[in-house]
């Protein structure tokens, strides 16, 4: 076999370490988690794991890369469906980020996996770049701020898949329960809580200064011998 050539079984090690590592991080922290404890889920050598990755640090950047791939190519093939984002893609998704959960409810909520949450907002720019040809209407904010608020909110049913199962009578990450909340977001996104019309009022008031701001007293501060 060329040098150039990676062994199948070192490809397959490469995984197992990567998939340990997932589970670790999301059970103990990517401080609490060791690369002794993660080589031995793995079931490999510490020496194999510093060969793969070099450091926990690039191992935490490997995990964070295949879950884009990941959503990567979830986001592909539900691109690719003609007719729009179905029931069936709502459930693959679930059932492909299910494992990861954990993973991503600890990273994203203690403020890592920059990566994975940065290519989930790309790719919610590009679906509202297409939407937002529908529009007849301006949106009130940018593109990228939607797209983040959107993503934090789609991400919001993982981080809280238990509480969002336990309300739905079924679980998110099984087919029955991946049925239910797609029903479920997708009345929710036909049938919106506000008109066109009162969203703009909202806006117009949210926007309007505050009564008596420009008469405000002056601080004590601006006044030291008063």
């Amino acid at each position: 076999m060329p040098a150039s050539t990676p062994d199948p079984e070192d490809l397959t090690a490469r995984a197992r370490i990567r998939d340990a590592a997932l589970r670790q991080f999301g059970e103990r922290g990517f401080e609490g988690a060791t690369t002794r404890a993660i080589a031995e889920a793995a079931g490999v050598s510490p020496g194999l794991l510093r060969h793969h990755f070099g450091s926990k640090e690039k191992l935490r950047e490997a995990c964070d890369e295949h879950l884009v791939k990941l959503i990567t190519r979830i986001n592909e093939q539900v691109g690719a469906d003609p007719s729009g984002v179905r029931l069936n893609h709502v459930a693959a998704s679930m059932a492909a980020l299910g494992p990861y959960q954990r993973y991503l409810a600890r990273a994203l909520t203690e403020g890592w996996a920059e990566p994975v949450f940065d290519a989930m907002v790309g790719m919610s720019e590009q679906w509202l770049a297409r939407l937002d040809e529908r529009r007849s209407d301006p949106p009130f904010t940018d593109r990228k701020a939607r797209a983040t608020v959107g993503t934090a909110m789609a991400l919001a049913v993982g981080i809280l898949h238990e509480h969002i199962s336990r309300g739905l009578g079924a679980d998110v990450s099984g087919e029955e329960g991946a049925h239910r909340l797609a029903l479920t977001l997708l009345d929710l996104y036909s049938h919106p809580w506000l008109s066109p019309e009162e969203a703009a009022a909202h806006r117009d008031a949210l926007n309007k200064p505050q009564a008596g701001t420009e008469t405000a007293p002056r601080s004590i501060e601006e006044h030291p011998h008063e």
